[in-house]
């Protein structure tokens, strides 16, 4: 695989992803709670900076643009491919929350606990499939920016899990701690 075509094919992923979290925006029910917006701020801008580091070459200066994997098309295909497995099961959670989705942590009006489909696998399986994409992502750039960028983004993502554990607690305080317990925050049966 080519690098223009792998970098083409990984820019189509994330256009998709957008227009669904931007569709998802107009069809959430509203908020009933949710974080500061100082909160909201710095987590958006820790996360704008990661996926710049890890889409863009504006990094790609000094150490940074040193690879750390070889330019090979079997790894921008395997990056390409692991890209497209985290959107995929990204969208795939996405569209069974629903309603209840939201870009920010908080608790929607009339807010359902949400344990099937990818949520039987991990109770923040959004994030999962993201943190996949980007791995998929960062291998196919093989540059240390990309790395730098998906530390930001796990950075960013850990700050929202933290928040939303606390108003899923808080929310449904008797059917929540039981879910905490069989069902890993990201990673099935590990973490």
């Amino acid at each position: 695989m080519t690098s223009h075509l792998a970098t083409t094919a990984i820019g189509w992923i994330w256009a998709t992803i957008a227009i669904i979290w931007l569709i998802g925006y107009a069809t959430a029910k509203s908020n009933a709670r949710t974080v500061p917006l100082a909160f909201r701020v710095f987590n958006l801008a820790l996360a704008f900076f990661g996926y710049a580091m890890l889409g863009t070459h504006w990094f790609a200066r000094g150490w940074l643009s040193l690879r750390f994997a070889p330019d090979s098309a079997g790894l921008r295909m395997a990056g390409v491919a692991i890209t497209l497995a985290g959107a995929l099961f990204a969208i795939w959670a996405r569209l069974t929350i629903g309603n209840n989705w939201s870009g920010r942590p908080s608790v929607k009006a009339g807010h359902t606990l949400v344990v099937n489909g990818p949520y039987a696998l991990a109770r923040h399986p959004i994030y999962t499939g993201l943190l996949t994409a980007v791995a998929g992502t960062g291998l196919c750039v093989g540059q240390w920016h990309a790395i730098l960028g998906f530390f930001l983004i796990i950075a960013a993502l850990a700050a929202k899990i933290g928040q939303e554990e606390r108003f899923m607690l808080q929310t449904f305080p008797d059917s929540y701690p039981g879910y905490r317990r069989r069902v890993k925050a990201l990673i099935p049966g590990v973490l």
